[in-house]
C-alpha cells in the first residue's frame, strides 16, 4: 500500500510480527524509535560513524541511521531490547555488567548489538584483540579509553559464550 509517500511493511522486531505505515522517507533508526518506542537505538552522528545506532537486520549488523526503513520490510530486526531473554540478559549484556564496560551508557546498545553480530559470527573462534578492535570499529565511545568493552568483547567470544 502505496500513498503520498507512505508504505506498509511488515518486519519482525525482537522476534514480533509488526505492521507499520510509515514515511518512505524515515531511516529505520527513526521508525524504531518514533513509531515503536524501542530508544536504545540512538542518533549519534546521524551518517554512518558512530555506531550508536547498530541493529541486526537478518543476522547482519547495519547502521540503522543510513537504513531507510522501507528496506526493513520482510527483515528479522534485532534491537538491544530483544536480547535478554525471560528477564535475564543476554551472555553478552552480562559480560559488559560484569567487566564494567560501560560508562555514560549512551554508545553501549551499539556496542552490545556489534558484540553479539562479532560472537554469532565466530562461535567458537579464538580471537585476538587486534581481530576484536577492528571488527568494532564501527563504533565509537566518547567516555571510555575502550579497554573494559574489549575485555566483555574477549569474555564472551574466547569463552564461547552465545545468548
Amino acid at each position: 500500500m502505496t500513498s503520498h509517500g507512505f508504505r506498509e511493511i511488515t518486519f519482525s522486531i525482537n522476534g514480533k510480527e509488526k505492521k507499520l505505515h510509515i514515511d518512505v522517507r524515515k531511516s529505520l533508526l527513526e521508525v524504531l524509535r518514533e513509531q515503536l518506542g524501542l530508544t536504545s537505538v540512538k542518533q549519534g552522528c546521524a551518517v554512518g560513524e558512530c555506531g550508536a545506532c547498530s541493529v541486526l537486520v537478518d543476522d547482519v549488523l547495519i547502521d540503522s541511521c543510513i537504513f531507510l526503513a522501507v528496506w526493513a520490510h520482510g527483515k528479522k530486526v534485532r534491537t538491544v531490547e530483544g536480547e535478554a531473554k525471560n528477564r535475564k540478559l543476554s551472555k553478552v549484556q552480562q559480560a559488559y555488567v560484569d567487566e564494567g564496560a560501560v560508562q555514560c551508557g549512551f554508545c553501549t546498545p551499539g556496542f552490545i548489538m556489534a558484540t553479539t553480530s562479532f560472537v554469532e559470527k565466530h562461535k567458537g573462534e579464538k580471537k585476538t584483540r587486534e581481530e576484536i578492535r577492528k571488527d568494532h570499529a564501527g563504533n565509537l565511545c566518547r567516555c571510555t579509553g575502550y579497554q573494559n568493552i574489549l575485555k566483555a568483547v574477549e569474555k564472551c567470544i574466547n569463552s564461547d559464550l552465545v545468548k
